[in-house]
């Protein structure tokens, strides 16, 4: 099913007609942001949360968004709601909310007039599989700009991703010159020694999965923001990505190096479950 309806600029339109202006600054200069979040149960996962923090990402790259964030989040639940009234066999979707310059006559200039488009994609079931045996990442060292705003500007992630991918990982983790590890391209990252939980605090996106990841761990784990060097992977007991699509995912090797036994261990497995339980009573 890929023909969903988007909304763009006030309107539902079939998602292989739906267009933006060429001429809008999304398009010839990747001047906009964007945030995803997803459905369980058809219910939208913390969509305030996320509207919030594509308002943040707007503010800073200095693009003014004229839609409150209560009139954002209706346009999502219409559109959502819409979509499985359109289709009625249709299970949860990722949502993308994309708002950019808008169109331009300088092909530069922003002329106040921003464009929303929101896309929805069906969610395929996850690898079980994969979850069970866990997953190997792939370090990129590269140099970010402003890594804490979902923006368009996703060349240097796409990058890392195609070098992560051929090198057999499921995901590239940011690795800084100066030798610490952050976040992978598309989630974020975690290590665990006894019980602390440890995550970065510099040059990370606020991630909501996150967020909600150290609020369950909290009660069980000591959650330490700090600094990651790469050369303590060796030393760590396990290691964990959290994100909108990954949901919770162990790590059994960060690039030649086994992650502990080389198996999830027991405070991933826990994280999972105890996310899981929340998803439960979140959509209820």
């Amino acid at each position: 099913m890929t023909n969903l309806f988007c909304y763009v600029n006030g309107t539902y339109v079939p998602a292989d007609i739906a267009a933006l202006p060429m001429n809008d600054l999304g398009i010839v200069r990747g001047y906009g942001v964007f945030d995803v979040l997803r459905t369980y149960n058809r219910k939208p996962f913390h969509l305030r949360a996320h509207i919030e923090r594509l308002q943040k990402s707007a503010a800073a790259i200095k693009l003014t968004l004229p839609w409150p964030i209560d009139e954002l989040e209706q346009t999502v639940q219409d559109l959502l709601a819409h979509n499985y009234a359109a289709f009625p066999e249709l299970g949860n979707v990722s949502v993308r909310v994309i708002a950019t310059g808008g169109p331009s006559s300088t092909f530069f200039t922003p002329e106040q007039k921003p464009s929303l488009a929101i896309l929805l994609s069906p969610i395929a079931p996850r690898d079980e599989a994969l979850y069970a045996r866990g997953a190997r990442l792939v370090t990129v060292e590269m140099e970010r700009y402003m890594p804490g705003v979902k923006s368009l500007n996703y060349i240097g992630a796409i990058i890392a991703a195609q070098e992560a991918t051929a090198a057999g990982g499921i995901e590239a983790l940011y690795r800084t010159p100066d030798g610490l590890v952050t976040e992978g391209t598309r989630a974020s990252f975690f290590l665990v020694k006894g019980n602390q939980l440890l995550t970065a605090k510099d040059a990370v996106l606020d991630g909501i999965t996150r967020r909600v990841i150290c609020e369950l761990a909290e009660k069980h784990f000591k959650v330490v923001v700090t600094e990651l060097p790469y050369v303590s992977i060796p030393e760590m007991d396990e290691a964990f990505v959290v994100g909108t699509g990954k949901e919770v995912l162990p790590i059994i090797e960060i690039d030649e190096m086994m992650v502990g036994d080389g198996v999830p261990g027991p405070v991933t497995q826990k994280l999972m479950t105890l996310f899981q339980e929340y998803v439960t009573d979140y959509c209820q």
